[in-house]
């Protein structure tokens, strides 16, 4: 095995579904630590031969780790979406992913002009889960959640919106109002004059309330969106798209986005109160695929992202780079902007008629260590002034994620665990019930053992980020993305 591809193990579809119920630990699991953390990511990667062409095509599969008393059990299993129920049953790729179109021959194209209706969009929930009305759901980008069973993993089914609302994509990190308990979830609708929107759902509902509508003429790709006590922020990166290509271009779904180079970053300042736009502000060309935090400070809206300088990251994670022999840089840095607020109403799309024009956002850098994935303190620091981040990171620049990353926002400075040759996915912070501070609490995170051939449950001390313990999984556990601890 050459130097540092070892993660390749991570890219490797796993076939096996197991229960174990008592996995073999090593050292202290705190005795308040209770609950179960469910993990969302890819667990398969091809059917029948043919491959999907991106990391974050796969095929879902859940994974849960039950903790209490000292003891962890595990089980996993693959999310029966229609999607790959359908794949199974016709022994090929069935529905149009993130990256991997099915009808992508010429024969393929030709034979799409004459259905007589668009391709059924994808259920493969693969990327994080929630609670919605009660229910355990697992996310895409698409508004379909997949309703499970987070005792069994078994799937119950997508799980239906009770309104009208028509959007085409959804973001799959949807926020919890603090003061509300309301979720707050970003949408996209296509068409010729598209959309974005806000929606609302109040606890034990189904039902999506418009708080904003917003014309857009060449929609960005927005993976999530930031929130503070009174607002959300829209966060338009020049990676943009012209809703026409999907009909004409005969693309998969990304590969219809382009980089605009001469185009900024825009924010878009929505109350949440009632929706209406506050501000608009332009920033120098960046990218991004995670809010880590938002908050407001004298007078102005701080907006911290892990950015990239493009969009070129999605191309690194098309399957083909990331199995090579020389591993991409999966990573960026945490960047903080700072947006102005002075209330005004905006009015237009924002890039022709009606923007915001005094100032600009300002960018910088919160520190060198390089980190993806960030997670936070989410019941204390959400929509609030904070002070750490956790993430993923790299020990250089082409090492894969080969170590976990503690971040101070406010100084720079930085805390690392790592173990030769192993592969740590997202840390999730649990808070220690009765901590005073901030980092009072463990951070969970499943680490791939390449050269065991196994994945490990890592418990770390989130203050000293020093292990306290670990529990043995008897398999791999490919690459995953989301998932939440539930108490």
């Amino acid at each position: 095995m050459s130097e540092h591809t070892g993660y390749h193990l991570g890219f490797e579809s796993l076939n096996r579904e197991i229960e174990a119920s008592n996995l073999p630990v090593s050292g202290d699991l705190p005795g308040w630590l209770s609950g179960t953390l469910i993990r969302n990511g890819p667990g398969q990667f091809e059917i029948a031969g043919q491959s999907y062409n991106h990391w974050f095509d796969g095929l879902a599969m859940l994974h849960a780790f039950k903790i209490g008393e000292g003891k962890v059990s595990y089980r996993n299993r693959f999310l029966q979406s229609k999607s790959r129920t359908e794949a199974l049953k016709e022994g090929q790729i069935a529905r149009p992913e993130f990256a991997t179109d099915p009808c992508m021959s010429i024969f393929g194209r030709v034979m799409s002009l004459f259905r007589s209706e668009p391709p059924k969009p994808t259920d493969n929930a693969s990327i994080n889960v929630a609670r919605l009305d009660g229910a355990y759901v697992a996310l895409t980008a698409t508004p379909l959640p997949v309703a499970f069973d987070p005792e069994t993993l078994e799937t119950a089914g997508v799980v239906d919106y009770e309104d009208d609302i028509g959007a085409d994509m959804s973001t799959a990190h949807p926020h919890i109002d603090p003061a509300s308990g309301d979720t707050l979830t970003q949408m996209l609708s296509f068409g010729k004059q598209s959309h974005y929107i806000l929606g609302r759902i109040e606890p034990d509902s189904r039902s999506r309330e418009p708080v904003a509508k917003l014309e857009v003429g060449k929609p960005s790709y927005m993976h999530s969106f930031g929130m503070t006590e009174r607002y959300v922020i829209l966060s338009e990166w020049p990676y943009v798209i012209n809703p026409l290509d999907l009909l004409v271009k005969g693309k998969p779904f990304i590969e219809n986005f382009e980089w605009d180079s001469g185009r900024d970053v825009r924010f878009r300042v929505l109350r949440k109160s009632d929706g209406q736009e506050v501000r608009t502000l332009r920033a120098e060309p960046g990218f991004a695929f995670h809010h880590v935090n938002a908050f407001e400070r004298d007078g102005e809206v701080i907006c911290d992202v892990v950015g990239y300088e493009d969009a070129s990251i999605i191309e690194d994670y098309f399957l083909d780079n990331l199995r090579n022999d020389s591993p991409v840089s999966g990573t960026g840095h945490l960047h903080r902007y700072q947006i102005p607020l002075g209330e005004s109403e905006v009015t237009g799309d924002g890039f022709h008629s009606g923007e915001t024009t005094a100032g600009r956002a300002i960018r910088h850098r919160l520190s060198d260590e390089r980190i993806e994935l960030p997670r936070i303190h989410e019941g204390e620091a959400r929509a609030q002034s904070y002070k750490y981040v956790y993430g993923i990171g790299e020990k250089e620049v082409g090492s894969f994620a080969d170590q976990l990353v503690k971040i101070d926002v406010e100084t720079g400075s930085s805390q690392t665990w790592d173990e030769n040759e192993t592969y740590p996915g997202e840390p999730v912070f649990v808070p220690d019930p009765d901590g005073s501070d901030e980092d009072d609490g463990v951070v969970l995170s499943v680490v791939l053992d390449p050269e065991a051939k196994r994945s490990f449950l890592l418990v770390l001390d989130a203050k000293s980020f020093t292990e306290r313990a670990r529990a043995e999984v008897p398999h791999p556990i490919p690459f995953g993305f989301h998932g939440q601890f539930f108490s």
